[in-house]
């Protein structure tokens, strides 16, 4: 027994235009989602007590909301030649 603790990047794709992706970051905490960052929202939402208390501190700091809403440039648009070729 114990805990589980899991962190989920995702790219999703709705259509071979690059303005159709979306950047997903979800944290997860004994199987349940507390807090996802969306790059559609721009921003961190909390599912939970603790989710809720974490978005507030990551979406205050200009560093941390910068980073993410970064990584649809970075990681879903540079790759997605890629996954459209598969």
């Amino acid at each position: 027994d114990g805990y589980f603790y899991h962190m989920m990047k995702q790219c999703r794709f709705s259509s071979k235009d690059l303005q159709g992706i979306e950047f997903i970051d979800s944290y997860y905490f004994n199987q349940a989602e507390y807090i996802r960052f969306n790059s559609t929202v721009g921003k961190y939402v909390g599912y939970t007590e603790h989710g809720v208390y974490n978005a507030e501190a990551w979406n205050s700091d200009a560093g941390i909301l910068g980073q993410e809403r970064g990584e649809l440039e970075r990681v879903c648009k540079q790759h997605a030649p890629i996954y459209y070729s598969a």
